[in-house]
């Protein structure tokens, strides 16, 4: 885990990751961050992907969810605050949401089992009104 009173150091490899993913849509596997890379010409390797996706996500930078088949997709974060997401399973879009009611209730289920500094995240899988429509499933 990376150690938040240190700036996480800038480096080529993170700065290109950082600029692929802003240039994405939708969140994407890291082995398709690093085609998109390869691609763009970027000499980034596999490995170093994902040895740079964890400090990322823990920096605040990237928003990380695992789908409901177990795997970890990435996005660039486009919200500086705590915040859910809502899944296509179909076409992978995702909406972000803050419900303050998901807040108070999550903080009131751990203090009743007597937890503290409690951290969550919540994904929420589903079809988008536009799958839905078209008749798609998965």
């Amino acid at each position: 885990m990376i150690d938040v009173a240190k700036p996480l150091r800038t480096t080529k490899q993170r700065t290109a990751i950082l600029r692929a993913l802003g240039s994405a849509q939708d969140f994407m596997t890291a082995q398709q961050l690093h085609d998109l890379l390869r691609a763009d010409g970027e000499s980034v390797g596999l490995a170093t992907v994902y040895r740079n996706m964890q400090p990322l996500v823990d920096a605040g930078l990237v928003d990380v969810i695992i789908t409901d088949s177990g795997e970890a997709i990435y996005r660039q974060c486009t919200t500086e605050s705590h915040h859910h997401h809502l899944v296509c399973r179909a076409c992978g879009k995702t909406v972000e949401f803050l419900p303050p009611e998901l807040e108070e209730w999550a903080k009131t289920i751990a203090h009743k089992n007597g937890f503290t500094e409690i951290e969550h995240t919540m994904e929420i899988f589903g079809l988008c009104p536009e799958c839905s429509a078209a008749g798609t499933s998965q």
